[in-house]
């Protein structure tokens, strides 16, 4: 019996696996149909973007069942981690009940969600809405079965029905306490959004969850707004046309690797900087400045560099910890390099000139660029492990020409970008023919073979970094609907002290609220609020957007709630507990930057 179980899970499972593979391949070759029409036949497929939005939200959804199979999805084990036998296996069996009972009570939402979606008619395709919206039930009915199947087969009966016992319970209790609620009103968002969250992060759940649990406490127990608008908002969040670079870029990384293009560049960089100490720690620095902004998301900018720098690094013996640390920071660093779906934003809605914005933020980026590598400098002063010969000018220059077709990716990848030869989600796909070219022609480093397990990879990759930033929105819009917002900003507004003052508390309120919410809807909530008072107090527009955008950065890839942090760590393959002590003097790093950057408006301005 036991035998058939297992045949009948690993069977589904590999269904799963490769049509989710399959779903990846199918977004790679339709967006590169739609740039090859539009750019050199001069015929737009009108029907690309939206069929490739369909399969993403599909191959994103299973994704996150796979990361479920796997137990891939991003979570805090610090914990955990410290707890030994019949402890350890409660905290594992308790990830599962509490994840399960996110899944169960969104199910049916979600259902009737596709089913009311059945009757709209896309404008391009011309079919019916539940080809798309059906996605987000399968996946949960799925990744439901999953947890249950992860459940039943923990080895410790006792633990796992103590972790049931406990669910039930706590929601009974939840429950039960409706009246209380009812009479707290703000201090609800303390408990919801900060002490629930906080201690599901904490007790191992994994971090998409923790932030759907959060939002679907406060919603079903504090008010009277239906649990279906967690499913809109967690389809609004996933669905973002931008987040397509998501998928495509982890598949750009691993390809990269594959093809032998990242191990010249590095062996180039190496060349270069091997006899420094930190010398590729600079290196992923000046990486993450170059590239951000290709994709227009954070998380595609750090696919697109981690596996070109990450394996090299290990094998020199790099911490893990260290290394997801820093490449967090730069996440954060960058913020504001052009061009940033963030400051584009900040120019639609509040009115300030994009042009301006883009010319701004380079130079702030780059002083916290500098304040990132003094960091650098200073750990690895005493740092040889990492140390190598200096290389001759003739190795210099032959690991050049190797590294050529390499180095050139991220400019040709920009061109098209600024040319307009692709959009800034179409254009991985260029990058991914690019390289498989390069691969095949010019370093003779291909494998057929290991192509689907790396859709797969980028399947469960994606699926999980998805399902946070789903999750997050949900909880973004539960916060807009509690009235803080417009309690933030009548507060900020009534400050005394003036603009030094504005400007602290702006720092302060926006890395907050960065580690809870997505930049975009932070800036579309806020910006059209806070702007007009920082006017009113003689900052200048493009000054106050650096430093807002600098300040949710920080947040939003600050652990342990920063969202970022764990899309980081899920990108470079590092538990998020081995990252929280190393990241601390990068953040220390970035703060102190911020503060200059903010009171030396120069940085900002100068170049205007």
């Amino acid at each position: 019996m036991n035998n058939l179980f297992l045949k009948i899970e690993q069977s589904l499972v590999s269904v799963v696996e490769y049509f989710a593979a399959l779903l990846v391949f199918a977004d790679i070759c339709i967006l590169l149909a739609g740039v090859i029409s539009r750019f050199v036949f001069k015929q737009p497929l009108t029907w690309s973007d939206e069929l490739a939005s369909i399969i993403f939200l599909w191959s994103a959804m299973l994704g996150s069942v796979i990361a479920v199979k796997r137990a891939e999805h991003m979570r805090m084990t610090a914990f955990v981690s410290m707890c030994k036998d019949n402890a350890a296996a409660f905290f594992e069996a308790f990830q599962y009940c509490a994840g399960l009972l996110f899944l169960i009570v969104l199910f049916l939402p979600a259902y009737q969600h596709a089913i009311d979606e059945a009757i709209v008619i896309t404008p391009s395709l011309e079919i019916s809405g539940l080809w798309r919206e059906a996605a987000l039930p399968v996946g949960i009915a799925l990744m439901s079965i999953y947890s249950i199947v992860r459940l039943i087969q923990l080895p410790r009966l006792l633990q796992t029905a103590q972790a049931v016992a406990l669910t039930l319970v706590t929601v009974l209790l939840f429950y039960k306490a409706q009246f209380v609620f009812e009479n707290l009103g703000a201090w609800n968002l303390l408990i919801f959004f900060v002490l629930v969250v906080l201690s599901a992060v904490f007790a191992g759940v994994p971090i998409g969850f923790s932030f759907g649990l959060g939002v679907l406490g406060y919603l079903g127990f504090t008010t009277s707004t239906p649990i279906s608008v967690i499913v809109g908002r967690m389809n609004e969040g996933m669905s973002h046309q931008i987040l397509l670079a998501v998928p495509l870029f982890v598949f750009l990384g691993l390809l990269m690797e594959m093809s032998g293009m990242a191990r010249s560049m590095v062996a180039f960089l190496e060349s270069l900087l091997g006899h420094v100490r930190g010398g590729l720690s600079y290196v992923l620095i000046g990486a993450m400045y170059l590239v951000s902004g290709i994709s227009g998301s954070k998380a595609a900018d750090m696919a697109a560099v981690t596996p070109a720098l990450f394996p090299e690094m290990k094998k020199r013996g790099a911490d893990e910890g260290e290394l997801v640390a820093l490449l967090a920071a730069t996440g954060a660093q960058t913020e504001t390099v052009p061009p940033s779906l963030v400051l584009i934003t900040i120019g639609s809605v509040t009115g300030v000139s994009i042009a301006g914005l883009f010319t701004g933020g380079l130079l702030p980026a780059l002083v916290l660029a500098l304040m990132l590598a003094a960091v650098v400098a200073w750990r690895t002063r005493y740092d040889h492990s990492q140390v190598l010969p200096r290389a001759t000018y003739t190795a210099i220059s032959k690991s050049f020409v190797f590294a050529l077709p390499a180095l050139a990716l991220p400019f040709i990848i920009r061109f098209a970008v600024v040319q307009g030869v692709a959009t800034a989600t179409e254009v991985s796909t260029i990058g991914i023919v690019y390289c498989a070219l390069a691969g095949i022609i010019i370093y003779k480093q291909w494998s057929w073979s290991r192509l689907t397990p790396m859709l797969i990879e980028t399947a469960s990759l994606s699926g999980s970094i998805l399902f946070i930033i789903g999750t997050a929105t949900a909880m973004a819009w539960g916060l807009t609907q509690s009235g803080f917002s417009g309690w933030l900003a009548s507060t900020m507004q009534s400050l005394p002290g003036g603009a030094p003052v504005f400007l602290c508390v702006s720092i302060a309120a926006f890395v907050i609220l960065g580690s809870v919410l997505e930049g975009i809807p932070a800036i579309v909530l806020l910006g059209p609020l806070l702007f007009p008072i920082a006017r009113q107090l003689g900052i200048h527009e493009v000054h106050y957007a650096m430093v807002v955008v600098l300040s949710m950065g920080l947040g939003l890839f600050a652990p342990p709630l920063g969202v970022g942090y764990y899309a980081a760590c899920a990108i470079g393959r590092v538990e998020p507990s081995l990252g929280i002590r190393p990241i601390l003097p990068y953040m220390g790093a970035l703060f102190v930057g911020i503060v200059l950057i903010a009171f030396v408006p120069w940085f900002s301005i100068g170049a205007l």
